[in-house]
C-alpha cells in the first residue's frame, strides 16, 4: 500500500510538471524527502530542456571583495571580521578598480563585488567605486551588493530611503544586485544562523524595489545546515512568488553550506551536504521554481565534476571563471578559486551540452 501511495504522489508530480502546472508545498517536500533521485533528475532535466534546449552557459567574471569588516557576527559566516580583528582587509577604490581592470584585460565581462557591512566607509566610497568600474573599457557589467548591503547603505550610511540609494547606485553604474544574504527565509532559522541580519521580508523588499526600477538580480538559497525540507520549500515559494510579481530574477543559485571553519559548525554537529543531496536540491528547485529559466550549478560549492553532473539534473549554467573566491574558501572550501573558459566549456561539452558564453543577464555573447 505504501509503495502504491508513493507511486501515486510521484505520478501526480510528473503529470503536473509535464502539463506545466505548479507544484504544491506538500509535493515540494516530497521531492526533498522521498522522491527517487534519478527519476527526479530525469524530470528536472526534461523541464530544463524545454526551457533552454541543449545550451549550458557560463560567464567570464571576476569576484572582488572591497572589505570583510562587518558589524554582524553571523554564525554561518567565516568571511566577516570585526574592525581591528586579525584577518581583516579593506581595499581602496583604486585597488578595486585596478583588480577589475586586470580582469577586463583578460576578457572578463562581469565584475561581481560584495563586502561586509563596514561601520565607517563613507557613502561616496561606494559611488566612486561604481563610477570607476563603469569607466573601464570595455565596460564590464557590474553585479554588486547584497540586499543587506543595500539596507546598510540606506539605514546606517547614507540615511536615505532605500529607493533613493538604489537610484544613486544605478546612476553610478550598478547593473545587477547579487542574490546573497537570502540564506533560508524562515525566521527561526535566521535567528539561529544569522541573528541580526535582515528578515525575509526585508530581503524580498530590496529586490522588489530594485526590480520595480527596471533592475535585475539573482536569487539564492543556502542549504545544508539547520533547515528542514519544509523550510526549503517555503524559501523557494517566496522566491517564486516575487518572480510572479516582478519577473526580475535572472536565475537561481543554490549553495551548500560549507561548515568546517564556521561557528555554526562548532555549535552543532553539522555535516556538509552530500553530492546526492546537492543534486537533489538542484533538481527539486528546477521543478518548484517553474517561473525561473535558469538554475546554476555553482562549482565553487559543488566542485566542477559534480556541477557537470548537475547539468543532467536540472541545471543549465555553471556560473563563471570567478578568478579568486574568498567567502566559501575562508569557510573551508577545497575547490579551486577560479576556472578557465576552457575548463568550463570542456565540462559542458562532456555533459552533452552546447557551451554558451553569457552576460550577467544570461543572454548569449558567443557560442
Amino acid at each position: 500500500m505504501g509503495d502504491f501511495l508513493e507511486m501515486s504522489v510521484w505520478e501526480k508530480i510528473k503529470e503536473k510538471t509535464e502539463a506545466g502546472e505548479r507544484l504544491s508545498s506538500e509535493e515540494g517536500v516530497y521531492l526533498f524527502r522521498e522522491a527517487d533521485l534519478h527519476q527526479l533528475g530525469q524530470l528536472a532535466d526534461g523541464v530544463r530542456e524545454r526551457k533552454v534546449g541543449k545550451r549550458a552557459s557560463y560567464v567570464l567574471n571576476r569576484y572582488l571583495n572591497y572589505s570583510n569588516i562587518c558589524v554582524l557576527s553571523c554564525q554561518f559566516c567565516a568571511f566577516a571580521r570585526r574592525k581591528r580583528e586579525p584577518g581583516t582587509f579593506e581595499l581602496s577604490v583604486s585597488e578595486v578598480v585596478d583588480g577589475a581592470k586586470q580582469a577586463v584585460a583578460l576578457g572578463a565581462t562581469e565584475i561581481h563585488i560584495v563586502g561586509g557591512l563596514h561601520p565607517s566607509l563613507p557613502y561616496e566610497f561606494y559611488l566612486e567605486m561604481l563610477r570607476g568600474l563603469a569607466g573601464l573599457e570595455p565596460r564590464p557589467m557590474l553585479k554588486v551588493f547584497t540586499a543587506i548591503e543595500i539596507r546598510h547603505l540606506a539605514e546606517r550610511v547614507a540615511k536615505k530611503p532605500m529607493v533613493e540609494v538604489l537610484g544613486d547606485l544605478q546612476e553610478a553604474g550598478l547593473d545587477s544586485l547579487t542574490g546573497g544574504g537570502a540564506e533560508i527565509f524562515d525566521a527561526g532559522v535566521r535567528e539561529r544562523i544569522c541573528r541580526g541580519k535582515e528578515s525575509a521580508e526585508e530581503w524580498l523588499e530590496v529586490h522588489r524595489t530594485w526590480h520595480g526600477m527596471g533592475g535585475r538580480s539573482t536569487a539564492t538559497m543556502l542549504y545544508g545546515h539547520v533547515e528542514t525540507a519544509e523550510q526549503r520549500v517555503d524559501h523557494l515559494q517566496k522566491l517564486r512568488g516575487l518572480q510572479d510579481e516582478t519577473g526580475g530574477f535572472t536565475g537561481f543559485i543554490p549553495f551548500a553550506f560549507e561548515p568546517s571553519q564556521t561557528r555554526l559548525a562548532e555549535l552543532g554537529k553539522i555535516r556538509r551536504a552530500s553530492a546526492l543531496e546537492e543534486l537533489r536540491v538542484i533538481a527539486a528547485s528546477r521543478l518548484i521554481l517553474d517561473n525561473f529559466d535558469h538554475v546554476t550549478a555553482y562549482w565553487i560549492s559543488t566542485g566542477l565534476p559534480l556541477a557537470q553532473v548537475a547539468l543532467s539534473y536540472g541545471a543549465d549554467d555553471l556560473h563563471g571563471t570567478i578568478g579568486e573566491e574568498k567567502i566559501f574558501h575562508m569557510a573551508g572550501a577545497k575547490t579551486p578559486v577560479g576556472q578557465t573558459r576552457g575548463n568550463l566549456e570542456r565540462a559542458i561539452r562532456e555533459a552533452g551540452r552546447e557551451p554558451v558564453q553569457r552576460n550577467t543577464f544570461y543572454e548569449a555573447i558567443r557560442s
